[in-house]
């Protein structure tokens, strides 16, 4: 049964995976508000996302917005400016500079480290040994982090926080017939994968951390009862 997902990925990789996880660094073009064009490439998809840098002199620059893709058409990719809050310190205050024309993003930004949500140690050992090229945080430090927090049930703001702290720009979640390859920020779905049918599911992953248990005075620590349609409503289509 689990052969199928790997001969899925298999097939789906040798056609995608290098350009996706490739990060592109190109500089902005016409700015108008929160939005400008870059010279659109292949490694590209809609909503694919990355930072936008200011550069003040030869030796100093800084990140200042975070920059998703909106739209590609016509040789050009629209991006969308954000908030950057990556690296967010409460000592240090915001850099306060608006993108503009001639601004560097780098756009698939620490796509090459990601989370990953499966549902047993089967998928767990699939999907990371057949993406080698990926640096995976190991879902035991993401299951501590819930154990430590009494959620069970993790949603998208703990997710981020988890991205965060592991600087990591997207997340696999394995579901059941399907796999997602999703930003970190947005929960756009970036790529999705046909795979096989998954008969065993260990709640609220696959995580060797025992003891996620739910706390009676935290009111959203409810435990997940269906894998499936917990995950797949994060995910933005």
């Amino acid at each position: 049964m689990f052969r199928i997902f790997v001969v899925f990925l298999a097939f789906f990789s040798l056609s995608w995976a290098e350009g996706l996880f490739t990060s592109y660094t190109t500089i902005l073009k016409e700015v108008r508000g929160n939005t400008a064009t870059v010279t659109d490439s292949e490694r590209l998809v809609v909503g694919s996302s990355g930072i936008v840098i200011h550069r003040f002199d030869e030796s100093k620059s800084t990140i200042i917005a975070r920059a998703s893709v909106i739209n590609k058409a016509n040789g050009l990719a629209t991006v969308q400016f954000e908030v950057f809050d990556l690296l967010e310190q409460a000592a240090f205050p915001l850099p306060g500079v608006l993108p503009k024309e001639g601004d560097t993003v780098i756009l698939n930004y620490l796509y090459d480290r990601a989370l990953i949500v499966a549902p047993n140690s089967i998928v767990f050992n699939e999907v990371t040994g057949h993406f080698k090229d990926i640096q995976w945080v190991h879902p035991d430090l993401m299951g501590a982090y819930l154990a430590s927090e009494y959620t069970p049930n993790p949603d998208r703001d703990t997710f981020r926080k988890l991205c965060q702290a592991h600087s990591t720009g997207v997340i696999f979640f394995a579901l059941n017939f399907k796999g997602y390859f999703a930003d970190c920020q947005s929960f756009k779905v970036l790529k999705t994968l046909n795979s096989g049918r998954i008969s065993t599911y260990q709640l609220p992953f696959y995580t060797r951390i025992a003891g996620i248990e739910s706390a009676f005075w935290k009111f959203s620590s409810g435990e997940i009862s269906d894998y499936n349609a917990h995950y797949g409503a994060l995910l933005v289509q």
